[in-house]
């Protein structure tokens, strides 16, 4: 704990010029020895702290275990920036993606030849899911080869992970010549399936899931006049009767899947969904009276498919193949009772590593890869057939969070950062303190020197809080000011830093809503690997949690990989641009599970591809995120009324022209009108600043780099024409 020393002892007992408290000829405490702030600790290969001149980007690769939670499609390039390997470990080193120029090159004004798009904003790499897909397809092809497995891998994508038109698209291209399909849950989800796998492989699975009616049966009943592989999977029994008598009058053979609650299950968050109590499938007994009423309706062989699910995130490879071993046992017996079964659908569960430890401890890891996970599997499945003697079945699963949570980055920027160090002693106003202090916190006061004299740190301490609860008390009671109360908080907050018990852990403000883009975070603490995306060349100074935009107390991230209560990060000040983050392997679920909370919409789109270019990269894609009018819309007000009301209000009181204003009622109401058009989120003075022109009494936009007092007449030619905005905001 570092000292609270004087500088010299005598010269301490002097009170300084005009600090003497009235009424008393006790001194301030003495001059106080300031520490150096405790920040970020890295230690090398060899057990020494690393100072910040020999800081080196792989230090940070492994400060923010970039090379365990990243592997093998993000690392740290030798700028300290992040890297992207959009094809995994094939990727070549001239075929990496400098994360940081997707982002200048997303959001550089287009006059600089960027695409003008505002943060946050999601970095899709359709590389990276096809190399997903292509990984896991293989480790099932070389676990069947390897064990002598006589059948094949087909894998579904459970469109509820990510319901993205691109990336559901992108899917069924990539896995056509593997006969990947599509797994839906829901009405909306099933015609989305049906449109896409009109262009995919005639044999790949279209799983139908989830609670049925009537119109979603026919739905799935209909894709198979369409051509297209339809299972409908039972949730409930009495699904049944509604799958028998829409089949009889469309005229439709159907193929029909059960849903088996096993006994198996993990004990972890994700597996509430399994095991004899879980929300979906069908018990024995109920299994049971199903074959037995398809049998009697002469329907046994449509029965094709068994369906289990033991939870997502399973977290090793032993509890799986304990859960495959006895859906494999149902399997083999649904055959003995006359089903025409050929799939053992194993559902979702395959894992990823967030936090980069490959442990089997949380629900933040795994302890197995896409190798292990299928081979265990493939075993697990020939193993009961062989015993039985049964015909291996197709393997079917629907690995949704490990196809696509690598594939996309939200990257946001901080806008701020709570001061870092206590005030000055010349600058907290001592003065103030001269007077109308009471007989308790002036006699804390005297303790707290006496303290500070003798280096006490614990009655400094003590003395230092029982000073601070009077003066409170006072101000609460009308007999202190707020300067006076100002300056016994500068004097407190002066001792903690001083003796080292201040909390140092900073607020960095996030131009970014965790309801609307991280939204797991908030509901079920889900962590995610989040790391800056430049600078990992400097060594971190400072500690800090992340403080978004919204007016809620629980807008904050403050838990980390790694069992981390705060982030390291470097200090905002003195650097030229923004401060980038980015979060990864939030590809599955949170775009589809995001709110408006405070009206904040989602983020701007880009989708980037690897190409052979001079930056290694091309944008194939880009949008903008929702506006103000957009989101607006979604709860239902109507944008353009808007605007009319506040236009014929701007005509009311300021009138056309308004002698006292800088501009009149045709200026404001340009400027409603681009409030209306942009995104809810705040727009960094560095990147773009609103100059009020007195030209046509109208608005202008342009970059702070090119706007200048020189420049105020040609406002009309800094200004392109996509940047003048007139009165029509929809």
């Amino acid at each position: 704990m570092p000292a609270l020393a004087c500088v010299d002892v005598t010269t301490a007992l002097l009170p300084p010029p005009g600090y003497a408290l009235a009424g008393d000829t006790t001194t301030l405490p003495p001059p106080l020895t300031f520490t150096t702030t405790p920040g970020v600790t890295a230690i090398n290969n060899n057990g020494d702290e690393v100072s910040d001149t020999n800081w080196s980007p792989s230090l940070s690769a492994k400060l923010f275990k970039v090379d365990g939670w990243g592997f093998p499609y993000f690392g740290v390039n030798t700028a300290g920036d992040i890297s992207v390997r959009p094809h995994g470990s094939a990727t070549m080193s001239h075929q990496e993606i400098d994360l940081l120029k997707v982002v200048k090159k997303a959001s550089d004004p287009k006059c600089c030849g960027g695409l003008g798009l505002q943060l946050p904003l999601l970095v899709r790499f359709p590389d990276v899911l096809k190399d997903r897909l292509e990984s896991l397809h293989a480790a099932f092809v070389g676990a069947i080869q390897l064990h002598g497995y006589e059948n094949h891998y087909q894998g579904v994508y459970p469109v509820k992970c990510n319901q993205d038109r691109f990336v559901v698209e992108d899917i069924v291209e990539f896995g056509s010549q593997f006969r990947f399909g599509l797994e839906a849950g829901s009405k909306p989800e099933l015609l989305l399936a049906m449109s896409c796998l009109c262009k995919g492989n005639r044999e790949a699975f279209l799983i139908c899931n989830g609670f049925k009616d009537s119109e979603y049966i026919s739905l799935a009943l209909i894709a198979r006049k369409l051509a297209l592989n339809s299972v409908i999977v039972l949730e409930q029994e009495e699904e049944l009767d509604m799958v028998v008598e829409i089949s009889n009058k469309l005229c439709i053979r159907p193929v029909i899947g059960v849903r088996a609650k096993l006994r198996t299950k993990h004990s972890g968050h994700f597996g509430s969904t399994s095991g004899d109590k879980g929300k979906f499938g069908l018990t024995t007994i109920q299994i049971l009276r199903v074959v037995k009423k398809l049998e009697q309706l002469d329907m046994l062989d449509c029965l094709q498919l068994l369906h289990f699910h033991i939870g997502s995130q399973i977290p090793t490879t032993e509890l799986l193949a304990d859960g495959v071993g006895e859906a494999a046992q149902i399997y083999c017996e649904l055959l003995r009772l006359g089903a025409q079964m050929r799939v053992l659908y194993i559902g979702g569960g395959l894992g990823i590593d967030y936090d980069g430890s490959k442990s089997s401890d949380s629900d933040l890891s795994v302890a197995y890869g896409l190798e292990e996970y299928a081979a265990a599997v493939v075993h697990a499945v020939k193993y009961v057939c062989d015993r039985r003697n049964v015909k291996h079945p197709v393997i079917c699963s629907e690995s949704g969070r490990a196809i696509v949570s690598h594939h996309s980055v939200l990257i946001f920027e901080a806008i701020g950062a709570s001061s870092k160090s206590a005030p000055s002693l010349s600058s907290i106003g001592l003065q103030y303190l001269g007077e109308g202090l009471s007989e308790e916190a002036l006699a804390d006061y005297q303790n707290i020197s006496a303290a500070t004299l003798h280096g006490d740190h614990e009655a400094c301490l003590l003395y230092t809080d029982q000073f601070k609860k009077h003066c409170v008390e006072q101000f609460k009671q009308g007999t202190l000011g707020i300067e006076q109360l100002a300056a016994v908080d500068g004097l407190c907050d002066l001792i903690t830093e001083t003796i080292g018990v201040k909390d140092q852990v900073r607020k960095y403000h996030m131009n970014l809503s965790v309801f609307t883009s991280i939204p797991d975070f908030w509901s079920i603490d889900q962590l995610f690997p989040i790391i800056p995306i430049h600078r990992l060349d400097e060594k971190p100074t400072a500690r800090g949690i992340l403080s978004d935009l919204t007016c809620d107390s629980d807008g904050k991230i403050d838990k980390f990989i790694g069992g981390e209560s705060s982030l390291p990060l470097h200090e905002l000040e003195g650097h030229g641009g923004g401060y980038y983050l980015g979060m990864f392997l939030g590809g599955a679920y949170e775009e589809a599970l995001g709110g408006l909370h405070n009206l904040f919409g989602g983020p701007s789109v880009v989708r980037v591809l690897q190409s052979d270019g001079p930056h290694g990269f091309a944008v194939t894609r880009a949008v903008a995120g929702p506006s103000s009018a957009d989101v607006l819309r979604v709860m239902q007000h109507e944008p353009q009324l808007m605007f009319e009301t506040l236009k014929h209000r701007a005509l009311e009181f300021c009138g056309q022209h308004d002698d006292d204003s800088v501009v009149g009622a045709a200026g404001l109401a340009n400027c409603l009108a681009r409030s209306f058009d942009n995104m809810p989120y705040l727009v960094s003075s560095s990147a773009c600043c609103l100059n009020a022109v007195t030209n046509n009494d109208g608005f202008y936009y342009c970059s702070g780099d090119d706007f200048s007092a020189d420049s105020a007449s040609a406002a009309t030619s800094v200004a392109g024409e996509d940047e003048h905005w007139s009165y029509c905001c929809a």
